[in-house]
């Protein structure tokens, strides 16, 4: 009678499924921590001028329109750069309050066709009171006016 070794016959494997779960978790808490603050990542130079800021800013809707002409609603981007676009990102953004203050900030080396592109867009959703956003005017000595 022989007698059969079956040690040679256990292949060793490696077991991903436990590795793929742990790597799924690690990728969903950093998705899921993560901060985006769109401020940081836009660098804005502001057109400059002189006056007083206003005095309530703080629940303006946020417009921001790039050097390339691409537009910004608070954190959103919009895809495309035509009219019907940023009216729909706005509206989804705003939602039914069209009492709501926005600020426009435009870049000093945007396009004019752009600006005019998001004030089109803000006349036709019924936007009335838009400010738009400056730095105040540095003097030769390096103090603001």
């Amino acid at each position: 009678m022989r007698i059969r070794d079956h040690r040679k016959d256990d292949e060793p494997e490696i077991n991903l499924v436990p590795l793929i779960d742990v790597i799924l978790v690690l990728i969903i808490f950093f998705v899921v921590t993560t901060t985006f603050d769109a401020r940081s990542v836009l660098k804005l130079e502001l057109p400059k001028a002189t006056g007083e800021a206003p005095s309530d800013t703080s629940r303006a809707l946020s417009v921001l329109v790039n050097a390339d002409g691409r537009y910004f609603v608070d954190d959103r981007e919009v895809l495309r750069d035509d009219v019907e676009s940023l009216k729909a990102t706005l509206a989804e953004v705003a939602g039914s309050d069209r009492t709501r203050k926005v600020l426009l900030r435009a870049d000093a080396r945007t396009p004019h066709q752009s600006v005019v592109t998001a004030y089109d867009a803000l006349g036709q959703l019924g936007f009335r009171q838009v400010m738009i956003a400056t730095a105040p005017e540095v003097r030769a000595q390096g103090k603001p006016k």
